[in-house]
C-alpha cells in the first residue's frame, strides 16, 4: 500500500509540474501576402514584438497566413483550434474573414482579439460574439469625427464608394444615417471589388452627380484606385478615407494622388504631433520605436498596432485567468475571456480600453484624430 501511495504521489506531482509548465498558446491569422498584405504584414510582423512570457507562464505565439482570403482564414482557425488547441486568438486582418470564423469560434470557446475594422463582428452582442473583443475603432467612432469635419467645412452633398463585401456595406449601413442627421445628402453610391483593376466607371458616376465630398469605405491599397479615379478625371472635392488606410504604406502606393487626404483614425499614426499630457503619447511612440528597430524607420503603421493593443488585453487578463485554471484548458478559457470583458482604462497605442458585458471594443473619443496627407505625411488636424 506505501509503495502504491509512493508511486500515484509521484503521478500526481509530474502531472502538476507539467501542468504548470504548460504553455498559453496564441493562435494569430494575418494577410501576410495577397491583396490586403499592407493591413497584413504589420500585424503579422508585430507578433515577433509581443511578450513571450507573462505571469510568469511561457507564451508560444503561432502565425498563420490567410493569403487575404476568408475562405483560408477559416482553415486556418480551424487548425489552430482543434490541432494547436490554443487559448487564445488574435486576428483576422479583414472582416469577411473575421466573420467567416466566428461560428468555429464560438463553438470552441476561445476568445478572439480580433484586429478587424468594421463592428459588425462585435455588434449587435449576443451569444457568438460574446468570444469576441475588438482593438479597432468602432465605424460609428470614426463616422463620427469625419462627419463632424464635414460639416464645419461647409460639405452638403457626398458620393459615397465602398468595397462590395461586409466592409463596405456595414461602412454605409453606418455613416448614411449619421451622414441624414447631419444634414449631408449622399447623392451617389457606388461598389468595387477588392481585387478591381479599374473603378472608372463608378467614379465618372460619382463625379456626374457632383457631390461636394467623397467618402471611400475601403481598406489598404485597393483604397487608392477610386481616389485616383476620381482626380484622373478631374474631381476637385474633398476626399476622405476610413481608417482602413491608416498607414504610411497608402501614402507609398497613392503618392501625389493621396496628398489631401482627409481621415479620422488612431492617434499612434501621428502619435509625435500629439500634447504631452495625451497619455495615448507615450503607448503609441514606444510601440513605434520598437517596430522601427526590428524593421526600420518609418514601416510602423496603426494596423500593427492593433495587434499589439491586442497583446496588450491578452498581457493584462492573462495573470488574471491563470490564478482560476491552467492554460490548454475549458476553464482557462472562459476565464481568460471574462478577465478580458473586465478591462478598465487600459491605455494602448490606439486608445484607452474599457470593456464591458455589452461593448466588447471599449473605445471612446480618445481613440481618434482628425488627420491629412500633408507633404507626404499624415498629420495632425488641429
Amino acid at each position: 500500500m506505501s509503495r502504491f501511495l509512493t508511486k500515484a504521489l509521484a503521478a500526481a506531482i509530474c502531472c502538476l509540474s507539467l501542468n504548470a509548465l504548460a504553455d498559453v498558446k496564441i493562435g494569430v491569422i494575418a494577410s501576410s501576402t495577397g491583396v490586403t498584405a499592407v493591413v497584413g504584414i504589420p500585424q503579422k510582423n508585430t507578433v515577433a514584438l509581443l511578450p513571450t512570457e507573462i505571469g510568469g507562464q511561457k507564451i508560444e505565439y503561432i502565425v498563420l497566413d490567410d493569403a487575404s482570403d476568408p475562405t483560408h482564414a477559416v482553415t486556418n482557425v480551424k487548425k489552430l483550434l482543434t490541432e494547436h488547441k490554443v487559448d487564445a486568438l488574435i486576428g483576422p486582418t479583414t472582416t469577411p474573414a473575421a466573420l467567416a470564423m466566428l461560428d468555429f469560434v464560438a463553438e470552441a470557446k476561445v476568445p478572439l482579439v480580433t484586429t478587424v475594422g468594421s463592428s459588425s463582428i462585435v455588434l449587435p452582442m449576443d451569444e457568438k460574439k460574446k468570444w469576441v473583443f475588438k482593438t479597432t475603432q468602432n465605424d460609428d467612432l470614426i463616422a463620427e469625427a469625419v462627419i463632424e469635419h464635414m460639416v464645419a467645412n461647409g460639405v452638403k452633398t457626398l458620393g459615397f464608394i465602398g468595397f462590395n463585401d461586409p466592409y463596405g456595406e456595414n461602412w454605409y449601413k453606418v455613416f448614411a444615417p449619421m451622414a441624414e442627421k447631419a444634414g449631408l445628402k449622399i447623392i451617389a453610391n457606388e461598389r468595387f471589388m477588392r481585387t478591381d483593376q479599374s473603378v472608372t466607371g463608378q467614379a465618372l458616376k460619382i463625379i456626374a452627380a457632383k457631390p461636394d465630398a467623397v467618402f471611400i469605405a475601403a481598406t489598404g491599397g485597393p483604397a487608392v484606385l477610386p481616389q485616383a479615379a476620381l482626380l484622373e478625371k478631374g474631381y476637385k472635392g474633398k476626399l476622405y478615407q476610413t481608417h482602413g488606410v491608416a498607414t504610411n504604406d497608402f501614402i507609398r502606393i497613392g503618392g501625389a494622388k493621396v496628398e489631401g487626404t482627409l481621415m479620422a483614425g488612431g492617434p499612434m499614426l501621428v502619435a509625435d504631433d500629439l500634447p504631452a499630457s495625451n497619455p495615448i503619447k507615450a503607448v503609441a511612440q514606444g510601440y513605434i520605436k520598437a517596430y522601427e528597430a526590428k524593421y526600420g524607420a518609418g514601416t510602423a503603421s496603426t494596423f500593427g498596432a492593433n495587434t499589439w493593443d491586442a497583446g496588450l488585453l491578452l498581457q493584462k487578463a492573462i495573470p488574471v485567468a491563470l490564478k482560476k485554471a491552467q492554460p490548454g484548458s475549458v476553464e482557462f478559457r472562459a476565464a481568460l475571456r471574462d478577465a478580458l470583458e473586465q478591462t478598465h482604462e487600459l491605455v494602448g497605442a490606439q486608445g484607452v480600453f474599457n470593456m464591458t458585458p455589452q461593448n466588447h471594443n471599449g473605445m471612446d473619443a480618445r481613440a481618434r484624430v482628425m488627420m491629412t496627407v500633408k507633404n507626404g505625411r499624415w498629420t495632425l488636424i488641429q
